[in-house]
């Protein structure tokens, strides 16, 4: 009997935001995976990580033995492997989603490279849950320049991929992120899946964090649900648009990040504006975080969909003072286990 949904933590706040010029170094995944395994509450521990596909930490361009190499340390401290970010930005050797012939080609080139070490992972057994995190790879701006052929090209190119994905039984799961054209607010994600049409292939990645955005309009006011300069004073307002927004994608939801957030933007290279994670007992963080996880984990009627089988925190941005002190660990898995207690069931 296992309880589920599993709790995971992320490797990618190791790598967002560090080792480029003025600012601090990546910290190893040795470090974090260590740190991760060495998390316990009243017994409980983390049960597995999420990957980001990246030189710095599992590129993907590994081999075969790499990987099994990289399967057997996480396994060998008693975690799983749980969901990927598939590395499809252009920086990094993928292309815009709605680019040129040969961009998008880079784009589905690095999908396939992740699906295969998602297919190697599964058949060695320690990745028994997970998707592949992908985006648009597309600027606001450059979306906002003709939208009706950005969305057709985003469609086609998310389609291609999904095909990748079933081909290696595989999903994709996009996050909601107000830096990415064509996924920038709540109402255009929707239009988007909904154009791929491909249900349990192609689906949506809820970062609590990031999904609290929408409810803001920043990148796309005319979707906005909270009133301009909402103070956060009166709390039942956010209940409310949050609830909206979750219900209009939780259909399509397949991955689920619990995070925090304290409700401001900031803009960086191609993140036209985007949120900033919240440590967990930031005084500043404006979600309930239990309460609202349950927006994604449950449907109108309070039952548990059961469609998410793990949860994985998310919190990027932090100083590697934050990272690799072991009480983050400890206050982010009694977190997580608050969230897995109010939504959980077993098998």
């Amino acid at each position: 009997m296992q309880i589920y949904p599993k709790i995971h933590n992320s490797m990618w706040p190791g790598v967002v935001g560090k080792g480029v010029p003025g600012a601090e170094p990546v910290v190893p995944f040795d470090t974090l995976v260590k740190l991760t395994a060495g998390a316990e509450v009243n017994g409980i521990k983390f049960d597995g990580v999420d990957l980001h596909l990246t030189e710095q930490h599992v590129s993907v361009n590994s081999t075969p033995d790499q990987i099994k190499e990289v399967a057997e340390k996480i396994a060998g401290l008693g975690l799983e492997v749980g969901s990927f970010v598939a590395p499809i930005w252009g920086g990094d050797g993928g292309g815009s989603a709605m680019g040129s012939r040969e961009e998008r080609d880079r784009f589905l080139s690095q999908v396939r490279k992740a699906c295969v070490i998602g297919q190697q992972m599964r058949e060695l057994g320690v990745r028994p849950v997970g998707g592949v995190r992908i985006d648009s790879s597309t600027s606001v701006s450059d979306w906002d320049a003709n939208p009706v052929e950005g969305t057709k090209l985003i469609v086609e190119t998310f389609k291609e991929a999904g095909r990748i994905a079933q081909d290696h039984g595989e999903y994709l799961v996009a996050e909601g992120e107000i830096c990415w054209g064509g996924m920038q607010s709540w109402r255009v994600m929707v239009e988007l899946l909904e154009l791929v049409g491909m249900p349990g292939v192609v689906g949506y990645q809820a970062d609590m964090a990031h999904s609290m955005l929408y409810t803001l309009g920043y990148n796309r006011e005319q979707d906005r649900l909270l009133p301009p300069d909402y103070d956060f004073s009166d709390r039942s307002l956010l209940d409310a648009a949050y609830k909206k927004v979750a219900d209009a994608l939780r259909p399509w939801t397949m991955d689920v990040h619990v995070a925090q957030n304290d409700g401001t933007v900031y803009g960086s290279g191609s993140h036209d504006k985007t949120g900033r994670h919240c440590q967990v007992d930031d005084p500043n963080g404006k979600l309930d975080v239990v309460k609202y996880a349950g927006y994604w984990l449950r449907d109108d009627d309070g039952e548990l969909v059961k469609q998410v089988r793990h949860i994985c925190w998310d919190g990027c941005m932090f100083p590697n003072s934050v990272l690799i002190d072991p009480q983050t660990w400890q206050k982010v898995l009694a977190l997580m286990i608050e969230v897995r207690d109010a939504n959980s069931w077993t098998e």
